[in-house]
């Protein structure tokens, strides 16, 4: 069993290293089982670690299993992105294909890739969400931790792979001032099967409609930088509430400044469909090989 794999750290939903979420991708690893995998996650201490291969679906360009320093996710954005970047620049898809197909536990997502090399924006198409209405005992709760005014048409609960707790703060200053209890949101999210809970609100200046925050404290990330499945949570909602809101089909949202980076997400739904889609850029920063100890 090969002891050495091939590795990219690389940031996702940036042009520039340092400004978006980080992910570390681990090539070649189907000699990795789960534990390992985990143990790897743990070890990086990012928010997700990736670990890409081979698919078993024929439709399929590539598998990715996903990995928070807790858990396995079926399916999550930034990492999503940046597994598709990291598999197209080390060679293990023609750099000029621009439709991929993802295989992931949450099925098979379609993957749109326009541009060239640093240039290059991915794509990806997420998982059918359900929304679960919330009731008024964890709306308290939520209220309490966020020490916000919360009313029952600002927060939903979202699976789309992840669940996620999230919440209408309507101004982009109130998101942006926002000090939340970190023990009280882990104890939320673990008791209600959520990753995080999210927040959003309108921006009126600057290239971004929407700014973002998501909190993740349950898996040892008291704030996430650049969130794809937040992002696309909050659209599918956006959606089922018939665009009262006024976002329309596609905007940016600005995430990650409150923790100093300053990524850019490009969310979109489909009119037909519904299907939502989060995109953005990716640059690498580290490329290398992994070396793990003879019994991992």
């Amino acid at each position: 069993m090969p002891n050495s794999f091939r590795f990219l750290q690389l940031d996702v939903f940036a042009n520039r290293l340092f400004d978006g979420n980080p992910l570390a991708v681990v090539l070649g690893a189907e000699a990795l089982d789960g534990q390992a995998m985990q143990r790897i996650a743990r070890w990086t201490n990012l928010s997700e670690t990736t670990f890409l291969l081979p698919p078993t679906e024929p439709q399929a360009d590539y598998r990715v299993r996903i990995f928070t320093p807790r858990q396995e996710l079926p399916f999550a954005g930034h990492p999503s992105v940046g597994s598709a970047y990291a598999a197209i620049e080390a060679g293990l898809i023609d750099a000029g294909k621009t439709a991929l197909m993802q295989e992931c536990a949450a099925g098979l997502l379609p993957v749109q890739v326009m541009g060239q090399g640093a240039t290059r924006i991915i794509h990806v198409q997420a998982p059918p969400a359900r929304l679960l209405e919330i009731e008024d005992a964890l709306r308290r709760t939520l209220a309490a931790a966020l020490q916000q005014e919360l009313a029952p048409d600002q927060l939903i609960q979202v699976d789309n792979g992840p669940q996620w707790i999230v919440c209408n703060l309507g101004e982009a200053a109130a998101v942006r001032t926002l000090t939340p209890d970190m023990a009280a949101l882990a104890d939320l999210c673990t008791r209600h099967d959520a990753v995080g809970v999210s927040v959003f609100g309108r921006e009126h200046s600057g290239d971004a409609a929407m700014a973002v925050r998501a909190f993740c404290p349950a898996d040892g990330i008291p704030e996430d930088p650049v969130t794809g499945s937040a992002n696309a949570a909050i659209m599918a909602w956006l959606g089922a509430r018939g665009d009262r809101d006024g976002y329309g089909l596609n905007y940016r949202a600005s995430q990650g400044r409150e923790v100093g980076r300053d990524g850019i997400v490009e969310v979109a739904r489909n009119a037909a469909t519904n299907a939502v889609t989060i995109g953005g850029a990716c640059v690498i920063g580290i490329r290398g090989e992994l070396e793990l100890p003879t019994s991992h």
